[in-house]
């Protein structure tokens, strides 16, 4: 054989050899790239439980608020409350400062 046979049969190994190595590994990377569909329902069932957990979410910030809104509210009631009560405990302290000082005048009279 002459050497331009010999290179023709050597460069179509190479090529033959370099195919299968490329079939190999495109089978390969389908073998862990593929998903199945057990995965797919996973991942549906996956992202339906995050869709429920951020609507719990959401209507626990809600009812905060409005349980926030409800307590601020009976706090502020409750302060005026207070505020008038002191007042009027204070008015009465008053009147009763002035009683004690009308009687003592009417005892030394």
């Amino acid at each position: 054989m002459n050497n331009r046979t010999e290179l023709i049969i050597i460069i179509a190994v190479i090529l033959f050899v370099t195919f299968l190595l490329g079939w190999f590994t495109h089978w390969l990377v389908n073998n862990f790239i593929r998903v199945s569909q057990q995965d797919l329902g996973e991942l549906d069932h996956m992202a339906q439980s995050l869709h429920d957990a951020e609507e719990s979410r959401d209507q626990a910030i809600t009812w905060a608020h409005q349980r926030e809104a409800e307590v601020t509210s009976q706090l502020n009631q409750t302060e005026a409350e207070l505020t008038a009560a002191m007042d009027g405990l204070r008015a009465a302290r008053q009147e009763a400062e002035e009683l004690r000082s009308w009687i003592e005048r009417q005892n030394l009279a």
